[in-house]
């Protein structure tokens, strides 16, 4: 550990990076505290008698000769009860103590840990003397808040038995509840936390096939293109075609236990706005405070960018550690694109060899590092549990050729394009129909034939072709415009314009329409499919298209979203079409 004493000094500062000498080269990936205030620090590479540090605070200030005290131990985040409904930045100090203790800007040197040592949890322990316990197995419950229940686990590699159990009461996240003494009759002590280096996985029993979808009341994602639990998604976009807004639609709908909100180079005002919305929001399921099933991570544009490249690990790594409870965990990345700006900022600066566009050569291997440690799994616990990432690429002038973009692509299996014409048309979410697509859809088909129901397939599959054949109508209609076109034709267009804008478009700040529940998702499109197939027919009579047109049931089945989510039955629209096409069948008659 950090002594007062020390034989390190800083030999040179550029920026985030500090060199420093004295005595043997430290560990690689240790943390050290650097200069007189002590600014937290992380050792990227040793050779000699020289090591090299980024630090994580802003370096203004220091110079040569200030001392740097060793910890020999990797940077690590307090993992426990007191986590859930705060925000934190970007190597796990949480933001509300630290504006108590320095004001609305973090100031230098502020040593405190992500939880609050001197507050008291009620506790039920799960364990008695005498009982045998392992690594991951929970021996202690808190109720962290009205939604969360904290489960607290034996430390990773611990196993033993317990002696010394405490009775159920009120205690801290340091006070030990018990101990296990291993066969060597060493004893560790059982708290309610436990450090965990913030770069290493934790473990799990076993990886489990990535099966059901998380199901996020967004039509154009739960019907065409899904994310399984356990999956990973990306969502490219330009600035402007709501990136940010269809994460904050999937942490406040979709059907994960926990939230973990993760602002990575975003502007301040975007995170404030985040934390604005949570507060205010009721869980859909609960009715209680979204923030009760929520953690942010919030490190913005102007805070040291060292701290940024940090960030999407503390906050994979407390997703985790839920996930390890049991819980089914969604991580949202807001983006990484700025944190592989900050690895290439601080690539430059270790003058390291660039790669393309100025990017460090293991660019790829850092992304397939965050991206590997999604998963559904089988945990040490002997529950399911699983992290699903979902994050956001803004590639610049929305070219998707970009190495962020690219290598991403290589390590997901869900990508949701955004459009940026689609944008500029007000279609949200601009996701583009023609170039996203899911590779989960086989997986998770069996849960949707059982949930969706079996037609499923055939009503995904219709809609799918009803869109490509518009696409390529488009082209003909840019030519020679659309009234030489037969009516069939005429029909596909007309249809496609009401699942674009009835039923893909969904406008994320109408009460009504923000959510949108599976069944009604399906019967949506059945109905619509019902009022093709009929139109199908008349016009295959010889009845012309605008007949049906004039009715105005096209537009009732583009307003039909809004009637669902105001409690009408989705009987009351199948009736309207089906009145529809008698009407214009008698008159034709």
């Amino acid at each position: 550990m950090e002594s007062n004493k020390t034989p390190y000094y800083i030999y040179g500062v550029n920026g985030p990076v500090i060199h420093v000498r004295g005595g043997r080269s430290l560990p690689r990936m240790s943390l050290v505290y650097v200069g007189k205030q002590r600014l937290f620090g992380e050792v990227v590479s040793s050779q000699g008698d020289e090591s090299v540090v980024q630090i994580y605070e802003d370096s203004g200030g220091l110079s040569s000769g200030e001392p740097v005290y060793p910890t020999m131990e990797p940077m690590s985040i307090r993992l426990g009860p007191g986590l859930v409904g705060g925000i934190f930045d970007g190597i796990g100090r949480p933001l509300a103590r630290i504006e108590s203790m320095a004001g609305a800007f973090i100031a230098k040197g502020i040593n405190i840990g992500a939880l609050d040592e001197e507050k008291k949890w009620r506790v039920k322990l799960l364990v008695k003397d005498g009982d045998a316990v392992k690594g991951g197995q929970i021996f202690a419950l808190t109720n962290e808040s009205g939604m969360i229940e904290h489960r607290s686990m034996v430390p990773n590699g611990v196993s033993g038995v317990v002696s010394g159990a405490v009775a159920d009461g009120d205690y801290t996240v340091m006070e030990p509840l018990a101990y296990v003494e291993d066969e060597a009759g060493r004893k560790t002590a059982l708290t309610l936390s436990q450090l965990w280096p913030v770069r290493t996985p934790r473990p799990f029993a076993e990886r489990l096939p990535v099966n059901r979808p998380l199901v996020t009341g967004q039509r154009v994602i739960d019907t065409l293109f899904p994310v399984g639990k356990g999956g990973c998604a990306a969502i490219p976009g330009p600035f402007g075609a709501g990136k940010t807004v269809v994460q904050h639609q999937l942490a406040k709908w979709s059907d994960a236990d926990m939230i973990v909100y993760l602002g990575c180079g975003e502007r301040g005002n975007e995170m404030t706005q985040v934390l604005d919305e949570f507060r205010e929001l009721k869980d859909p399921r609960s009715g209680r405070p979204l923030m009760e099933r929520t953690i942010l991570i919030a490190n913005t544009s102007n805070m040291p960018v060292a701290a940024r490249e940090a960030s999407i690990y503390t906050g994979m790594t407390i997703a985790e550690y839920y996930r390890d409870m049991g819980y089914h965990v969604a991580l949202m990345a807001d983006s990484t694109s700025r944190w592989a700006e900050a690895l290439r900022e601080i690539s430059g600066r270790l003058e390291e060899m660039p790669a393309e566009e100025s990017f460090p050569a293991y660019l790829p291997s850092r992304l397939a590092g965050f991206y590997e440690r999604a998963g559904y799994v089988d945990t040490l616990s002997g529950k399911e549990g699983s992290v699903t990432v979902i994050g956001a690429v803004s590639p610049q002038g929305g070219d998707f050729s970009e190495p962020v973009t690219q290598n991403t692509q290589r390590f997901v299996r869900c990508f949701w394009a955004l459009d940026r014409s689609l944008a500029y048309a007000r279609h949200f979410p601009s996701i583009n129909w023609t170039t996203s697509y899911t590779e989960y859809y086989n997986d998770l088909l069996p849960w949707y034939k059982q949930n969706f129901g079996e037609d499923f397939p055939e009503l995904r599959e219709r809609i799918v072709a009803l869109l490509n054949e518009e696409s390529s109508l488009n082209e003909i209609v840019k030519l020679i415009g659309s009234d030489i076109l037969p009516d069939d034709q005429k029909l596909v267009i007309e249809t496609a314009k009401v699942i674009r804008e009835g039923f893909l478009q969904q406008n994320a700040f109408h009460e009504h329409d923000t959510y949108m529940l599976p069944g009604n998702q399906m019967a949506m499109l059945r109905t619509i499919l019902r009022l093709y197939d009929g139109a199908r027919q008349l016009v295959s009579t010889g009845i012309p298209l605008r007949l049906l047109s004039e009715t105005g049931i096209f537009s009732v089945l583009e307003r039909m979203k809004f009637g669902l989510g105001e409690g009408r039955k989705p009987e009351e629209f199948e009736q309207q079409v089906d009145d529809a096409l008698d009407r214009v069948r008698r008159a034709n008659a």
